[in-house]
């Protein structure tokens, strides 16, 4: 038998081919589905079956592109999808030696369905499950993404799922979730990807709540930030996802010809923050390419095609693998010569400064900054500088009339990166003096200076 996991770093998401005897499923896969294709052909594999965990949020699936590309059969649980077929408990599928039966497993979303796998060549017994979003390492998922007046049903589903459903397929099997630590759907995803129920049964706080109601309670005060993007993906997942055929080829265009679309399309800058701050065309967002798959929902619509600025040894394919996966698909350039060939063409940039956790310990003691931490609520709530003003980077433009106009502000995150997200968007909209914190609270804390949760 073979099994294969498959990362999409920046979502943090996990897919998974499995198969045996010329039969492969690929469960919960990802847009740009070549990498399925690789491996079935080097394993010797066709793929048959594409099965869905659940109606995702996070990212476009990539189950009809698969499909068009491998006619395989598309399998999810029970929701008037506008694609593939339903499955529902109980159901097997064969793949040789590979046997997955499916299980209800509710309370993510109310469709979910996880997968148990049976290795027959080895005996009957369950040997792992894809968990999708019920259970990750270290976690249960989300439960709140139908509105705050269905957590209580949600949560009740979602623990019943897992001391019914899922507990008893035995302390040895493996789990296979659908994404790993940094995922927007669940609060503290553990680092490791590997484990087994019986491991989360001595080390997941919420797989060890035995009593549904205390579980619920927890549920209903957990307090995880939901992109505005997330709708987006919904509806396309549940309608059905646009088959590209193939990934988008933005091509490269001079300064000239760059300054010339930019009107009318969104500047997206995905360089490392010195370079951005350092200098940037006017107007534009900088999202780094490492946190750009997490924050570019948070912060751009889907009304207006892109132009990019890559760092000059930048891969283009790799930044349209990450902007398709959610959703943005319309990506009419990218700056071919860089921001050296743009200001050699004449064309005028902006900048702002870049401090250090010193250089702020020593202007916070004159008395002459203001913090501006944009981490999220639960970074925050972990320890923060003692009179820094929160606000989530993703709710700052919403909030811009709470940061002071007539003092520096000093963007902190936790490394710099959305720091420089932060930064670029009070530029965008007209403030003229501010700093980006490299290093962030990571530097601050390990420098020694002082913290509070308060």
């Amino acid at each position: 038998m073979i099994l294969k996991k498959i990362r999409s770093e920046g979502l943090a998401h996990l897919s998974y081919l499995v198969g045996s005897d010329g039969r492969a499923a690929v469960i919960d896969p990802r847009r740009d589905c070549q990498v399925y294709l690789d491996i079935a052909e080097e394993e010797g594999l066709r793929i048959t079956e594409i099965l869905e965990t659940h109606r995702n949020e996070d990212y476009i699936t990539g189950s009809r592109e698969l499909a068009s590309m491998t006619g395989a059969r598309i399998r999810h649980g029970e929701l008037d999808f506008g694609y593939g077929e339903t499955i529902r408990e109980g159901e097997e599928i064969e793949l040789g030696q590979a046997l997955l039966r499916a299980l209800s497993t509710p309370g993510h979303t109310p469709e979910s369905m996880s997968y148990a796998l049976v290795d027959r060549s080895s005996g009957p017994e369950v040997i792992g499950v894809f968990t999708g979003d019920a259970l990750f390492v270290g976690e249960t998922g989300r439960t709140d993404l139908l509105g705050h007046d269905r957590i209580e049903e949600l949560a009740s589903m979602l623990f019943f799922s897992l001391h019914d459903k899922i507990v008893p397929l035995g302390p040895g099997a493996i789990i296979y979730p659908a994404h790993g630590a940094g995922s927007a759907c669940g609060g503290n995803i553990s680092n490791r990807e590997e484990s087994t129920i019986g491991l989360e049964l001595s080390q997941n706080r919420m797989l060890k709540i035995a009593d549904k109601e205390r579980f619920v309670a927890i549920k209903r005060e957990e307090k995880i930030e939901k992109p505005y993007y997330f709708e987006t993906m919904e509806d396309i997942n549940l309608k059905g996802q646009p088959v590209l055929g193939r990934l988008p080829q933005p091509p490269p265009l001079s300064p000239r010809e760059f300054h010339s679309m930019a009107d009318g399309r969104v500047v997206l800058d995905i360089r490392k923050p010195t370079a951005f701050a350092s200098a940037h065309i006017a107007g534009s967002t900088s999202i780094p390419l490492e946190v750009m798959a997490s924050y570019v929902g948070w912060v751009l619509g889907y009304d207006r095609p892109l132009l990019l600025v890559l760092d000059e040894n930048g891969d283009i394919i790799e930044v349209v693998r990450e902007l398709i996966r959610v959703g943005y698909d319309r990506i009419d350039g990218y700056l071919r010569d860089g921001l050296e060939g743009w200001t050699k063409a004449g064309l005028p940039v902006s900048s702002f400064p870049v401090i250090d956790p010193h250089d702020l310990r020593r202007r916070l003691t004159d008395g002459d900054i203001f913090v501006l931490d944009v981490r999220m609520n639960k970074e925050w709530e972990a320890g923060h500088i003692d009179g820094a003003k929160h606000i989530f980077v993703g709710y700052l433009e919403e909030h811009l009339d709470e940061v002071p106009r007539d003092r520096p502000v000093a963007v902190m995150c936790s490394s710099g990166l959305r720091g420089s997200l932060g930064a670029g968007l009070l530029k965008k909209h007209g403030r003229r003096n501010v700093l980006n914190v490299l290093g962030g609270m990571g530097g601050w804390a390990k420098a020694g200076f002082p913290v509070t949760d308060q």
